[in-house]
């Protein structure tokens, strides 16, 4: 039986995340002051508390089920690789479009502790839904993703007005392959773009000798259910799972309402166009807040 494209919803459908109904309750999730000036001189932000216990058992049990690739709702995946490592000793599934898929997965996109950050590091601007992203490193031989800016995959979409929130379903620790960042590095402009799942450093070939100078990460370790926000043009990337315990993450990405097309061709597979210089919207792109 055909399974619902939750994309057609865009409310929340259960009571896993309760929906702000003022001002005053909108504040309960809103960042300080000194949290948005840390965002915005190092290009990320960590240690947001984002879900509580029943959350994260819920999401942990939905990823589980969509790694099965004769998962029913499996066309509605715009991208499904079931091992994107370009190293065979390593596995490292990734997926984009959950959120149509499976109930968790599309209401944690109305959370209010995202949308409420999400809003404020974009400068207090109505927040767009761009898409989701399933990661999962398996204990012992969890593959990298190489060190990246994310809008180097995004140009299709303009102005840079993007924001990526990643979310840990496990701890997340330097041994079982925790992101890590360069401060400042959301400064340095566009770079070119390395293989996603390739070479961890791959990058380095593409920074000038003085920005190879600054290339000083910094792991961020989480524990379960917290977030880490960043920007678009931040330098981030995770190693390898050589621990007794797997690596599940979320990422929410998001841009500020305006954001326009960039192209002719499709956004996301399956998407219909939305031609070159036409507001990024619509059901695939709904208005969060």
């Amino acid at each position: 039986m055909p399974v619902k494209d939750l994309s057609e919803v865009h409310h929340l459908i259960n009571d896993l995340f309760k929906w702000p109904q003022s001002e005053s309750e909108w504040d309960e999730y809103r960042l300080t002051q000194s949290q948005v000036d840390f965002f915005n001189e190092n290009g990320f932000l960590a240690g947001i508390k984002m879900l509580d216990e029943k959350q994260i058992e819920t999401l942990r049990n939905e990823l589980n089920e969509l790694t099965n690739p004769n998962h029913p709702g499996h066309e509605l995946f715009y991208e499904f690789h079931s091992n994107e490592s370009s190293d065979s000793n390593t596995v490292l599934f990734h997926a984009l479009g959950a959120w149509r898929i499976q109930p968790a997965f599309h209401d944690v996109i109305w959370n209010p502790r995202f949308v409420m950050a999400a809003s404020q590091l974009l400068g207090n601007k109505p927040v767009r839904f761009w898409h989701d992203q399933l990661f999962y490193k398996p204990a012992k031989k969890g593959g990298v993703v190489a060190w990246h800016q994310d809008y180097s995959y995004w140009t299709r979409t303009k102005p840079l007005a993007h924001l990526t929130c990643w979310c840990g379903l496990d701890d997340s620790t330097v041994a079982n392959g925790c992101l890590q960042y360069v401060p400042g590095s959301h400064r340095w402009g566009l770079l070119d773009k390395p293989e996603l799942a390739g070479d961890l450093l791959g990058i380095m070939d593409y920074l000038t000798p003085e920005q190879q100078s600054q290339f000083h990460p910094i792991p961020v370790e989480t524990k379960a259910g917290e977030a880490i926000f960043h920007h678009a043009l931040t330098l981030h990337g995770s190693g390898e799972n050589k621990s007794n315990q797997p690596r599940r993450a979320f990422v929410i990405n998001a841009f500020a309402d305006g954001v326009t097309s960039d192209t002719n061709e499709e956004l996301l597979h399956g998407v219909p166009v939305i031609h070159k210089g036409e507001k990024m919207e619509g059901k695939f792109f709904p208005l969060l807040k």
